[in-house]
């Protein structure tokens, strides 16, 4: 059987095809777009090159009044240290408890109905929309000041991006286990802990260290509206320009992120 090659139309005066100059003349406009749009980024955000060139002096005048870091601190900021530690595994374990059994329901190979899948996504999109910070507003308005409020932002924030990559991670296993066990007759809860579980286990694990690294890290920023922990004492003593402090603080920080992100890295790695 042969093929029959379809002819290229041309330009009769160039000889250069119409498809060509079509998909040079596409690549043009795509470039003219990109280059508007980092234009207009740099106007909407006023962006001035200049005056990070002229306030140099005082960054370094900054750093030179925050050395050496005042030691003498260490011991009271122990405590703030284990607030924002604990605020992270506390909004972690929340999250992982409610975003599970909402990752069945927005699964789409495991979800009891169409209704179930949607009202799951639609809570799991809701909490993922709402960015942590804005959380740890509400919930010091309702609750006070303190570690628990900003708990309470990150497990409800982790629902979300939990939910989210749990649903994934149960649409992309394999099936074959879970109809064995149904054509056995078994439940639906005896299909959950005899087959999803295990079989899921080690991803849902390495996704929540991941998240248990992220929640780290936003713990610290969740201080400064009130909700505890290092990034409080953070703000407070830059409130008051005790920047030797500020210096110790952000070693401090430093240390607790890069052991955190190290513990859940070689964990991840001994799931893999």
């Amino acid at each position: 059987m042969s093929v029959v090659a379809r002819p290229q139309v041309t330009d009769p005066r160039t000889g250069r095809g119409w498809g060509s100059a079509l998909t040079i003349a596409t690549r043009c406009v795509l470039i003219l777009i990109g280059v508007g749009i980092a234009i207009q980024t740099f106007i909407v955000v006023e962006a001035r090159p200049q005056d990070l060139i002229t306030g140099i002096h005082g960054m370094a005048d900054l750093i030179w009044r925050a050395i050496p870091p005042d030691f003498s601190k260490l011991p009271a900021a122990f405590w703030p240290t284990l607030q924002t530690v604990d605020i992270a595994l506390f909004g972690t374990l929340v999250g992982i408890i409610i975003a599970l059994p909402l990752a069945l329901l927005a699964a789409a190979n495991m979800t009891p109905s169409r209704f179930a899948y949607y009202a799951a996504r639609g809570i799991i999109g809701f909490t993922r929309a709402v960015p942590d910070l804005v959380w740890a507003l509400l919930f010091v308005t309702a609750v006070g000041l303190g570690p628990f409020p900003g708990g309470l932002a990150l497990g409800v924030h982790s629902v979300g991006m939990l939910g989210r990559l749990f649903a994934e991670t149960i649409e992309q296993m394999d099936m074959a286990p879970i109809h064995a066990l149904q054509l056995t007759g078994a439940r639906r809860l005896q299909v959950f802990g005899h087959g999803i579980i295990p079989t899921i286990l080690p991803s849902l694990l390495g996704i929540s260290l991941y998240r248990l690294d992220e929640n780290i890290r936003s713990s610290l920023v969740l201080g400064f509206v009130g909700a505890g922990g290092i990034g409080f004492q953070l703000l407070t003593a830059m409130n008051l320009f005790q920047y030797q402090e500020v210096s110790l603080l952000l070693i401090i920080i430093f240390v607790v992120v890069l052991t955190a992100e190290r513990i859940s890295a070689a964990l991840r790695e001994r799931l893999a």
